[in-house]
């Protein structure tokens, strides 16, 4: 698109449950376009299932790898926002999920 004001919000677990890359290479592809970054985790797809998608789990309880992919964004010098999300219907463990997310995240980044 040839635009400096244009970035990319970053969700590696977008990329596992629909299946398509691995997102700790596909960060180091898009590293200078990354502007925010979702935290979030999950797992593949079912194989064998044309447009399954993978499940969403607590942040650290997928197939992500979130210490390697908090080394790839310290090893890229990414200094924008971690932004937890969680999508689960039920609000208290939403809520659990996402308390856990920033401990893991706070030790992650120590």
């Amino acid at each position: 698109m040839n635009r400096e004001n244009l970035g990319i919000n970053f969700d590696p677990a977008n990329m596992i449950l629909y299946g398509t890359g691995d997102p700790i290479d596909a960060l180091s592809v898009l590293a200078q376009h990354v502007v925010s970054v979702h935290c979030k985790d999950g797992d593949w797809p079912p194989k064998g299932i044309a447009g399954a998608l993978g499940e969403e789990k607590p942040l650290g309880q997928g197939s992500v790898g979130m210490d390697r992919f908090i080394q790839r964004l310290k090893s890229i010098n990414f200094k924008g926002p971690l932004n937890i999300e969680r999508e689960v219907p039920d609000q208290a463990q939403r809520l659990r999920d996402i308390a856990m997310g920033v401990k893991l995240l706070e030790k992650l980044r120590a």
